[in-house]
């Protein structure tokens, strides 16, 4: 990836770096977020992992691996199929799954989180946040069911990848994981579809203090957050650095 740009925000105490395969204006980006003095995090058990789509799995898992990196999953097909994909661990513990595809326009391809129950979250992804319903795949020899929502073929854009593992229903958050964003031209209105649609408001929007960047924020019926940020004033951010 490639360093975006950064970010040091003293009156919060802490500072943000962003990373990405394209510009945030043109692709999803990874916000790595330091705050002051705080050296280690939990994960918790519900976010599973973060996904990069690569023509060559066996040639990136083997530049993570000289480059230091930790190798989780050799190499290989799945079970079961025939997609090729490895797994990697970054420095703070995040796990990274490489999945081959010969050509992709988005190459952070996706995160996955585990749900307690697959039909709500489903259907909130759906209703709430506007997202499509792309695909489900059901596991039983491994007792598990995978469900894939987005704004966007996942060929091409970042998807979300619900897991539904049986008879679980709750999972541990930890502190690590945070959110994922999303723009929108006007968060006032992004706030009132939200609740007409039966979503929960978690932060009025409004502008960031120090930022000045409109937002507002809701969480999934698994407690998992969304900030919609407002599409102008995030062009205005990028603006500053140009």
């Amino acid at each position: 990836m490639k360093l975006l740009r950064f970010r040091d925000i003293p009156e919060g105490k802490y500072s943000n770096a962003f990373l990405g395969y394209n510009t945030e204006d043109k692709g999803f980006a990874l916000e790595l977020t330091y705050n002051y003095g705080v050296d280690s995090y939990d994960i918790g058990e519900g976010f599973g992992h973060f996904g990069v789509a690569t023509p060559d799995v066996y040639k990136l898992a083997e530049t993570i691996r000289a480059g230091g990196g930790k190798i989780t999953r050799e190499p290989g097909p799945v079970k079961g199929g025939n997609t090729v994909i490895a797994f990697a661990e970054d420095p703070t513990g995040y796990k990274w799954e490489l999945i081959e595809r010969k050509q992709t326009a988005e190459p952070l391809c996706q995160v996955m989180l585990r749900v307690g129950d697959l039909e709500k979250s489903t259907a909130w992804y759906r209703d709430v946040m506007g997202m499509q319903v792309l695909r489900q795949r059901d596991n039983p020899e491994y007792k598990y069911t995978l469900g894939f929502v987005g704004y966007g073929p996942e060929e091409d854009n970042l998807v979300i990848e619900l897991t539904y593992n049986y008879g679980k229903t709750e999972y541990t958050k930890g502190n690590a994981y945070a959110q994922i964003a999303i723009s929108t031209d006007d968060v006032y209105k992004t706030a009132e579809q939200i609740r007409a649609a039966g979503g929960s408001i978690t932060r009025e929007p409004g502008p960031v203090p120090g930022i000045g960047t409109k937002i507002v924020a809701c969480t999934d019926p698994d407690g998992y957050k969304y900030v919609f940020v407002d599409s102008q004033d995030f062009d205005k951010e990028l603006e500053v650095l140009k």
